[in-house]
């Protein structure tokens, strides 16, 4: 082979490299990658799906986040992150639909913003829970340092030895940095065994919960006040030892995305994979 020959050669695949590799992974790849690495059946009916972008959206930077606020698409952004891995809405409805957005200010500024910037936004929320162990429950558990206390039969249920209401609550508070948890019970309430459910909580499983003989403490992110927040003041008025911890939604699940960013980068290692965390919304005046 001639040396023009050869160096042409060397010259093309020199030039296909760099184009592979300023070409990168695309959101739809990554996506796939979760797919095959998740451990569970991909469902058809799932609200796991992009909310923004398309498939073809060239991925320069991941962010995980428990909600994809506007302040975190900022943040996510202006750190060269542009594909957001959340586990809550980015449309503030449980399927992202924007039909009865049209027009709205604020929808169509968040809006421009992902289409301005080039990102993409894919929610992993049903898929998350279904890993085993569930990856939100499993980022809480190392948040609170709590794998000594998990039930052995129980993933959601914790043991405690020696510990009052106000004590578990202050402890919380700490390790999550919560600024506005609410609390239903008494302070001095002993707490043997708490049951934690990590963001929202209906009705009756809140209900179920609080009513179980092996459980003082019930743990949620967020629940109707007529519903669970009532049922407590009640069977705690119907002379039963009960208590309430109330997060609020974000902190109450914000961990499991954290650890979502550390189970990623196991299977995609070509661009960066960092957790931006969502603002908790709630503050209480001084005093």
């Amino acid at each position: 082979m001639n040396t023009s020959r050869r160096s042409f050669l060397i010259s093309a695949a020199a030039a296909g490299a760099a184009t592979s590799q300023t070409a990168g992974l695309t959101a739809g790849e990554i996506v796939e990658r979760i797919r095959k690495n998740v451990g569970v059946p991909w469902r058809s009916d799932t609200v796991d799906t992009l909310k923004a972008g398309a498939a073809e959206t060239r991925v320069k930077g991941i962010a995980t986040t428990m909600m994809s606020t506007f302040d975190v698409l900022k943040k996510a952004s202006a750190a060269g992150l542009n594909f957001v891995i959340t586990h809550e809405p980015t449309f503030y409805n449980h399927e992202d639909k924007t039909s009865d957005l049209t027009g709205d200010p604020t929808w169509q500024a968040k809006d421009e913003f992902l289409r301005k910037n080039d990102m993409a936004v894919f929610r992993f929320h049903d898929h998350w829970h279904a890993h085993r162990p569930d990856g939100i429950a499993t980022g809480m558990v190392e948040e609170l340092d709590w794998s000594k206390n998990v039930d052995a039969q129980n993933p959601r249920l914790f043991r405690f030895d020696r510990m009052t209401l106000a004590e578990l609550a202050r402890q919380m508070q700490s390790r999550l940095k919560v600024r506005s948890m609410r609390v239903v019970g008494d302070p001095a309430l002993p707490v043997r065994s708490a049951t934690a459910s990590w963001g929202y909580t209906n009705q009756m499983s809140g209900i179920r919960a609080l009513a179980r003989a092996d459980v003082d403490v019930l743990i949620v992110g967020e629940v109707r006040e007529w519903e669970v927040v009532e049922y407590a003041a009640d069977t705690i008025t119907a002379g039963n030892k009960k208590a309430l911890i109330v997060l609020g939604h974000i902190v109450s699940e914000q961990a499991g995305m954290m650890h979502c960013a550390r189970w990623l980068k196991a299977f995609v290692g070509e661009v960066p994979v960092e957790f931006v965390a969502a603002a908790e919304p709630f503050w209480t005046p001084a005093g």
